[in-house]
């Protein structure tokens, strides 16, 4: 299977099921994705929905508060979706370098191994026997104990006893999202030694995210070069790899020959797993319209992505009226007759995933 630069964004595409047969279930997108970044929890929600087959927000809603997927710090110390078999091995491969990367902010904080200790003994204490409270009710529950949770010494705490395994996401309250422990919100799955972890995670990167470079797989997972090298290894034969461009890739070796997706337009959210899972993202870059940063919201393609042939032309923003949406699109140059019509596809299927008309505007 040979491949040259201009297809690495389309094979991309495929192997992310923004194009081709998408997933029957959102769970089944998360397991393959592995964990899906979503400190935007709406974002997130319309990430999964774009890979499943008529998925609906209401139903990604469900599925978070019954706890069939959960939201932690796992990784980069930022939100993942992770489904509940994945959260443990996870955290066990992860959690150490994350906390080794909060050090200095934990001092800075004034956030101790016996303070971190005490916060986590007081939430254990105050979410045993299925209760679930939100991050100001957890703040106060601090401050009974003792412990000031001032500034950011609440989120930071909170985070410290996700990454150690021991809360996680509960059901929203309202509009409020809660914390749970982990151990009543997902049973318990078969442990993974060090090394199994490392191949499971390695496997699951390059099939679901490939074609991909070593340097995008330790940017996403916070391995390490060598750790990903061993993972490449035990993945044997599962994995493919070609060098293009000077750069060596791999990817899943059962993938198939993929069809043009020229005209496939998408409307991606904040931090979509597209965007936010490489590096090198060289390949998002059109060849022939230069990104003008100022047309992000936060200056970064990592924001809303308008995509044409998995490339990136402009961006979008999202905003509620009474009963409706206003999708605003602003691109890198005039769109064409049929770029514009793939566009409104794309807001055509944010329309059904809403359950609501998105009306696009082109300022």
């Amino acid at each position: 299977m040979w491949f040259g630069v201009s297809a690495i964004a389309v094979r991309r595409l495929h192997a992310q099921r923004l194009v081709g047969k998408p997933f029957e279930s959102a769970v089944d997108a998360v397991r393959w994705l592995g964990a899906v970044q979503s400190q935007d929890y709406n974002g997130a929600k319309w990430a999964l929905g774009q890979r499943t087959n008529r998925a609906t927000d209401a139903e990604l809603d469900r599925l978070y508060d019954e706890g069939v997927i959960l939201r932690t710090h796992v990784m980069r110390p930022t939100w993942h979706f992770v489904l509940p078999g994945d959260i443990r091995w996870m955290l066990e491969l992860t959690g150490p370098k994350i906390r080794r990367g909060l050090a200095g902010r934990y001092r800075q904080l004034e956030l101790d191994g016996d303070v971190i200790a005490r916060a986590s003994d007081a939430f254990a204490a105050a979410l045993d026997g299925g209760r679930h409270l939100t991050r100001p009710e957890l703040g106060d529950v601090l401050r009974s104990a003792g412990i000031a949770p001032d500034g950011q010494r609440l989120p930071h705490l909170l985070s410290a006893a996700s990454i150690a395994g021991l809360i996680t996401s509960g059901p929203r309250r309202g509009k409020q999202f809660t914390y749970a422990l982990l151990a009543e919100r997902a049973p318990r799955s078969p442990a993974l030694d060090r090394v199994e972890a490392v191949a499971m995670l390695t496997r699951r990167y390059f099939q679901s995210h490939g074609p991909a470079q070593i340097q995008d797989f330790v940017w996403w997972s916070g391995l390490t070069g060598a750790e990903a090298r061993t993972g490449i290894a035990l993945a044997g034969a599962a994995l493919e790899h070609q060098v293009v461009g000077g750069n060596e890739y791999w990817f899943d070796a059962e993938a198939r020959a993929v069809r043009d997706v020229s005209r496939a337009a998408h409307l991606l959210p904040n931090f979509d797993e597209y965007t936010v899972a490489y590096r090198d993202r060289s390949a998002l870059l059109h060849p022939d319209r230069p990104v003008d940063l100022r047309l992000f919201s936060f200056g970064s393609i990592l924001s809303n992505v308008v995509t044409v042939g998995g490339q990136v032309v402009g961006s979008w923003r999202r905003l509620a009226t009474p009963g409706r949406v206003r999708a605003e699109v602003r691109l890198s140059g005039r769109a064409g007759r049929d770029e514009k019509a793939a566009i409104e596809q794309a807001g055509e299927r944010l329309s059904s995933f809403l359950a609501r008309p998105v009306d696009l505007a082109w300022p």
